[in-house]
């Protein structure tokens, strides 16, 4: 254990845990960044430290995820849920149409926000099965003339995702990836655009990333408002206006912790050692219950029930006694999540599991 008090195993959906190395890193540079004699925090947006911080947390999401050439990355202030109102605003002109899978509560939202502007249309609903599995979209599906398809890769709240990501064709494949971005390999060109907020597997809140493809830039034609001009941004190097400055350091700390560890590849490794833990386990009890499919099943978001809902507050209770923080489900639809991002150690997924054998037999 370092100088710093222990650290519980936190398995909130987010903000979410960061790796200690990065909190200790960020502690010892607080005060005095780099011999400066203040805070990252408290120097200019122009100036030359913070320059090197942008440029260095760029070029290592780049390499983290090979992003090609033919693609801009941004960061702009806000969540996931700008996006929600910036794509529409970006990428669609006045009067088409896009086509939305709704494999979650994140995806409806985001549909329905982009309803405001353009007609779009649904082309999947899970709502039917409670959204307990994702679909194998396909080209067949994507109704003539959309401008692009849009999909929630990992579900958050409910704990599903695309095992494959969907390999769509006939128009640019759209995916909101906040809540596991970083977490396993993917192909980048395979996507019109990729959004994330920060504060899964990136850093803190109040910072999203962005990627696409240039050729997507300024496709609307339409007047968006200032801070949600992608064409913009990109052209301001994500400095149109002063940036979230602490948040874009601390994500480059996140990078440069997990370029250490191993990058994607190893971390994906990890991820589905951890996922397999827990999953292994609720598949051997009936005392818990865990709804989604297999075969949609989030490596990051794990959701489970106990068999009798009335012991919930007694299992969390038991779980913050022991240091496990953060499993109670989203407010929308109850249960219980553990969020086993990126920073969630092995040891962690071990002794939720323990604490879960040991409440069953208690009770």
């Amino acid at each position: 254990m370092s100088k710093f008090e222990r650290r519980i195993y936190n398995f909130c959906a987010g903000p979410a845990m960061l790796p200690t190395p990065v909190m200790e890193k960020a502690a010892s540079e607080f005060l005095n960044y780099r011999g400066s004699g203040m805070s990252i925090m408290e120097d200019s947006h122009r100036g030359k430290l913070f320059e090197e911080v942008l440029d260095r947390s760029l070029s290592l999401l780049k390499e983290l995820l090979s992003v090609p050439e033919n693609y801009e990355i941004m960061f702009l202030s806000g969540g996931a849920s700008l996006h929600f109102s910036a794509l529409p605003l970006n990428l669609l002109k006045d009067g088409e149409s896009a086509d939305f899978a709704v494999t979650g509560i994140w995806a409806k939202k985001a549909m329905e926000e982009a309803l405001r502007f353009n007609p779009v249309k649904k082309i999947y609903d899970g709502e039917d099965h409670k959204y307990t599995e994702s679909p194998e979209l396909n080209d067949s599906m994507v109704n003539p003339g959309a401008a692009y398809v849009y999909i929630t890769s990992n579900n958050t709240l409910l704990g599903t995702r695309y095992a494959n990501i969907p390999n769509i064709t006939k128009a640019p494949l759209i995916a909101d990836m906040t809540s596991e971005i970083l977490s396993r390999k993917i192909d980048i060109s395979k996507f019109g655009v990729i959004f994330a907020g920060a504060q899964k597997n990136i850093g803190p809140s109040g910072l999203s990333v962005l990627i696409i493809r240039k050729d997507l830039l300024r496709r609307s034609g339409r007047t968006v408002p200032i801070l949600m001009d992608y064409a913009l941004t990109a052209k301001n190097k994500s400095m149109y206006n002063t940036p979230p400055t602490y948040s874009i350091y601390m994500a480059k700390l996140v990078f440069e912790w997990l370029k250490d560890l191993g990058g994607v590849e190893k971390i994906e490794k990890i991820n589905e050692e951890k996922a397999k833990i827990l999953y292994d386990y609720l598949d051997t009890t009936s005392f818990y219950n865990a709804p989604v499919k297999p075969n949609s099943r989030s490596v990051m978001n794990v959701v489970f029930t106990l068999h009798d809902k009335n012991l919930e507050s007694k299992f969390l209770a038991g779980a913050e006694e022991k240091g496990l923080h953060g499993l109670e489900g989203h407010r929308l639809v109850g249960g219980l999540r553990a969020s086993i991002y990126n920073s969630m150690p092995k040891e962690g997924v071990i002794a939720l599991v323990e604490y879960m054998k040991e409440f069953e037999k208690k009770v």
